[in-house]
């Protein structure tokens, strides 16, 4: 038995790894009390963009009390993704899309609840109460969470960071009516480990950083080619390259990704060979039941068909590969206007080059 854990305690992390996930820590619910402040804060700049659920759920999503009044106890969980190539290969490669590695494999979202639910079975058989699992689909605050449950801290580029696994993490709750004690814990809150590092600030293409700890997520391409559903503003247009979906590059380079093994990363998440490395003509021919057939079981599938098509016509647009331009042309009358300005833009790259 790991020194000073209850049976109970040790048990559910065995079982927490059983289930897929790399590791699992105990906290309040009301442990991270300062996440209400600092997410009203971000919202009244505007650094959300128009990600407007976070506003509408801006009380419940502040503590897990908001969401469930009966809340007593968070159970965070981490599920290792690193990948076990160089997340940025393809850097050089523009005729290629880049996908981030979190989204090559399957659809986390059914990945990491099916285990969470794994383990909140086990939870409530051993110790009768009720539970809520909650992974990336309710108004939840997992970071500041699990940093107070001793999983890691949220760096500079506001992910969590783990001393064992990196930040290469998905992250899931289980919201517990159970009190705390010596059963089950809490586990000790993190301390930042960033120390005077910058690599992550240093490295985002579009300057999404104002300052430590602090993201403006209308600048982060992550947003812009995820979340954001109009045109890209074009100034941020050349920093995307041949990014399609999601970026990776605050993340790669992280130092404490040294210590992020793919062994230990859940098999789930392996690459499709069809999303490591996409074509852009592939991409940009895509109509509704082809993208739907090759986005099935992928968290891609829900920004549909219009985005993908506009993301692929930016990178198109910066590849400067003129035998993207036929393809392009096709696009010029689509139906969805902000595919057909994407691909008007990309050809007046491709032409002036």
């Amino acid at each position: 038995m790991l020194e000073g854990k209850s049976k109970l305690r040790v048990r559910l992390g065995e079982i927490a790894r059983e289930a897929g996930f790399a590791a699992v820590g105990v906290a309040r619910a009301d442990a991270a009390p300062k996440t209400v402040a600092r997410l009203r804060q971000w919202l009244a700049e505007g650094a959300h963009g128009d990600m407007i659920w976070m506003e509408e759920n801006e009380a419940r999503r502040g503590s897990p009390s908001g969401l469930w009044p009966e809340v007593r106890s968070v159970i965070s969980l981490v599920m290792s993704y690193a990948p076990g190539r160089d997340p940025l290969a393809l850097a050089g490669r523009p005729e290629r899309g880049r996908i981030s590695v979190y989204a090559q494999g399957a659809d986390y979202h059914d990945v990491v609840k099916k285990a969470l639910k794994r383990v909140a079975r086990w939870l409530v058989e051993e110790a009768p109460s009720a539970v809520k699992v909650f992974v990336d689909t309710a108004p939840v605050m997992e970071k500041p969470l699990a940093e107070a449950a001793g999983l890691g801290w949220q760096g500079k580029h506001t992910n969590l960071v783990s001393r064992a696994d990196g930040s290469w993490l998905f992250l899931g709750a289980i919201y517990s009516t159970l009190e705390l004690g010596p059963d089950l814990g809490p586990d000790a809150a993190h301390e930042t480990r960033c120390g005077s590092c910058t690599a992550c600030l240093d490295a985002c293409p579009t300057n999404a950083f104002p300052a430590p700890f602090q993201l403006d997520a209308r600048r982060c391409i992550s947003y812009l080619t995820i979340e954001h559903k109009g045109p890209i503003p074009e100034e941020f247009r050349a920093a995307i390259g041949n990014r399609i979906y999601g970026c990776d590059d605050c993340l790669a380079v992280c130092p404490w990704n040294r210590f992020a093994d793919a062994a230990r990363a859940n098999k789930a998440f392996l690459p499709r060979a069809e999303l490591a490395a996409p074509a852009l003509a592939d991409l940009l021919a895509l109509d509704d039941a082809s993208f739907r057939t090759l986005f099935a079981g992928s968290p891609i599938k829900r920004i549909g068909r219009g985005r993908m098509v506009r993301n692929a016509a930016i990178a198109a647009g910066n590849s400067k590969r003129a035998e993207l331009a036929p393809v392009l042309r096709g696009l010029i009358g689509d139906e969805d206007e902000v595919v057909a300005e994407a691909a008007r833009w990309a050809l007046g790259q491709l032409t002036c080059g």
